[in-house]
């Protein structure tokens, strides 16, 4: 399962910074990957769906993984199996809302495993995994819009990201570590809920956000606006 895929010896030469992202299958994961890729980021790309996975990796000459970021085991060596890393992106996540008296144990460990665990355990084992001025972007949510019925996992898991991210820059002083707060983003995550939010933005804006701020100063948030 954790064997490396790289792309062919004729494959596009890369230059820049060496990026991995996890949860590249997905909406924001797979925009964020071909926003990086376009900015000359020698790519690797990590999901649980292996066919997604594979196509999108030969789409932008990258090299890629599968893993489920819910077992420890799986990111450890994942991250064991790539070159000294610029950037990491953490862009796995999960809702499946249901109210808390039908709170189902299998979707409440689903929920935790996307929105949290698998970014723990990132952070575990990625912050000494990176060159110097590395850079680590988690996906967040912003409270207030998702302090709704039917969302007390994601948003519980949401708020312990934010709390572990916050104690995670002050042990690792040299490393930016940024939570990205997007507005309600246009992805499949939403096919749980039954509709998108009016006025939510696309996957595409979330990731020229992350990229046009990996060109700058880190910072602790990165705020996108509505």
């Amino acid at each position: 399962m954790f064997q490396l895929t790289v792309p062919p010896s004729g494959a596009a030469p890369t230059t820049c910074m060496n990026t991995l992202i996890l949860g590249a299958t997905g909406g924001i994961g797979a925009a964020t990957a071909r926003a990086f890729a376009a900015a000359g980021h020698t790519l690797t790309l990590s999901g649980r769906n292996e066919a997604v996975l594979t196509a999108l990796a030969a789409e932008l000459g990258a090299a890629h993984r599968a893993a489920d970021v819910g077992y420890e085991s799986h990111v450890r060596a994942l991250l064991e199996g790539v070159s000294p890393l610029d950037t990491l992106v953490y862009a796995a996540g999960a809702a499946l809302p249901e109210p808390l008296k039908d709170a189902d144990p299998t979707h409440v460990r689903a929920v935790w495993n996307a929105n949290y665990f698998g970014a723990l355990w990132v952070l575990k084992h990625g912050l000494g995994h990176l060159n110097a001025g590395g850079r680590v972007y988690l996906i967040g949510a912003r409270p207030e819009l998702v302090t709704a019925r039917g969302f007390s996992q994601y948003a519980a898991s949401k708020a312990a990201l934010a709390r572990a991210a916050e104690v995670a820059r002050l042990e690792h002083r040299g490393v930016g570590i940024t939570l990205v707060l997007p507005p309600a983003v246009d992805t499949g995550l939403w096919a749980q809920v039954g509709r998108v939010p009016k006025g939510a933005v696309t996957p595409d804006v979330v990731a020229q956000a992350i990229a046009a701020d990996r060109a700058g100063p880190a910072q602790p948030e990165l705020t996108i606006g509505l």
